[in-house]
């Protein structure tokens, strides 16, 4: 077995032996019992200038080589949103060409694929809500014409400008009049976003929720669904259950993903998730155990992966997509350790360790070699054991 010295909290070293791979099934086909989407990172180009506020430049080969990974293993994309780092390094030229790059990819496979729609192409703060709508309706046309199905994320300038739930029921009135096909509404909370406080018109998440369902009740022939991304699973049930028939709830809830997707006799969440990123072999195999109707293996495979998804999105939780390129580098999913923004800088040396130990122990790492030897460069780096 691979043994390497890890960092303790107090500083000092203790072997480390890695666990076997987890021996996991493969599947080409979507799920049948679920819809289920990763919302995939992006890989940086290691050689261009991806600092702080710089322009952003990926390895489109490597970038891509992802998405069709998700792909093989029945998962739908979910491309161009948070995990993709929309508002946190990439910028809109990046994402416009994201966008067009990977509907070609799915067009040429088949692979399902949702594309973020936003506002943040927008050069400072909007002074009225035009501007806003504007900006989502250029998003808009551009997810339309690479032939993506738009998933419509919140929007920092319009929680900036917007008055009230009146201000947020004009501006997604008003593009829900004009797309081609039903979208995915995203409401994103401030433990992922603090600019998305009060977002609907309210910090009252109860009267947020009432805005959503509005917005819904009104346009209900064009909400395939929504996004729920508070982290708090009774409001994701509460919300599933008030929703229209015929539109569904994708969780977002990276700490709760197992149960909610699981269910219960009056209804279960579809998914839309980061975590999924990361887990993709494994929810893969948990969903083909749904397929099969063997709710005990689906938790058996996907309630274990629970620590390591409260690890990854802890607090300060925008920061998860750090975890998420660090577990994609160990599983040799990308040759480096480097992501837009600088963003590799997001988490500190202990939070890394006890990642990379949490996705040891999960299984996620198929060769422990590999894995090893890049945690070991990345504490040489640090200068641990020198």
């Amino acid at each position: 077995m691979t043994t390497l010295a890890l960092p303790r909290p107090d500083g000092t070293l203790e072997p480390y032996r890695m666990g076997p791979p987890a021996d996991l099934p493969t599947r080409a086909a979507p799920a049948r019992a679920r819809r289920a989407y990763a919302a995939a990172h992006v890989v940086a180009d290691p050689l261009a200038d991806n600092a702080p506020g710089a322009p952003a430049r990926l390895d489109w080969d490597a970038t891509l080589a992802f998405r069709h990974r998700l792909w093989s293993l029945g998962l739908g994309v979910a491309d161009a949103m948070d995990t993709a780092q929309r508002g946190t390094g990439l910028d809109w030229p990046a994402t416009r060409e994201l966008v067009r790059r990977t509907g070609a990819e799915a067009a040429a496979c088949g692979g399902a694929l949702l594309c973020g729609v936003g506002t943040d192409q927008l050069d400072g703060p909007p002074t009225h809500l035009d501007q806003v709508t504007r900006a989502f309706e250029e998003q808009l046309a551009v997810v339309e014409e690479a032939g993506a199905r738009a998933v419509v994320m919140c929007s920092r300038q319009l929680a900036a400008v917007a008055r009230g739930p009146e201000d947020y029921q004009r501006v997604y009135g008003r593009l829900l009049d004009q797309v081609r096909q039903p979208v995915v509404l995203h409401w994103l909370g401030e433990v992922f976003d603090p600019a998305l406080r009060g977002y609907w018109g309210s910090t009252d998440l109860d009267s947020a929720t009432r805005t959503v369902l509005s917005v819904i009740h009104e346009h209900p022939a064009r909400v395939e669904g929504v996004k729920l991304s508070l982290l708090d699973a009774e409001r994701e049930v509460a919300l599933r259950r008030a929703l229209p028939e015929g539109v569904r709830l994708l969780t977002g809830d990276d700490f709760h993903y197992p149960e909610l997707i699981r269910g219960d006799q009056l209804g279960h969440s579809d998914a839309l998730l980061g975590v999924f990123d990361p887990l993709a072999a494994v929810a893969s195999a948990a969903l083909t155990a749904l397929d099969e109707g063997d709710p005990e293996r689906f938790d058996a495979l996907l309630t274990p992966t629970v620590p390591l998804a409260r690890h990854l999105f802890t607090a300060p939780t925008p920061h998860y997509k750090t975890g998420v390129v660090f577990l994609a580098w160990l599983a040799g999913h990308q040759s480096h350790f480097t992501m837009v923004g600088g963003a590799q800088s997001g988490r500190s040396l202990p939070h890394l360790v006890r990642l990379f130990t949490l996705a040891d122990r999960t299984g996620l790492l198929p060769d422990p070699e590999l894995a090893a030897g890049r945690m070991g460069r990345l504490l040489a780096l640090a200068g641990v054991g020198r």
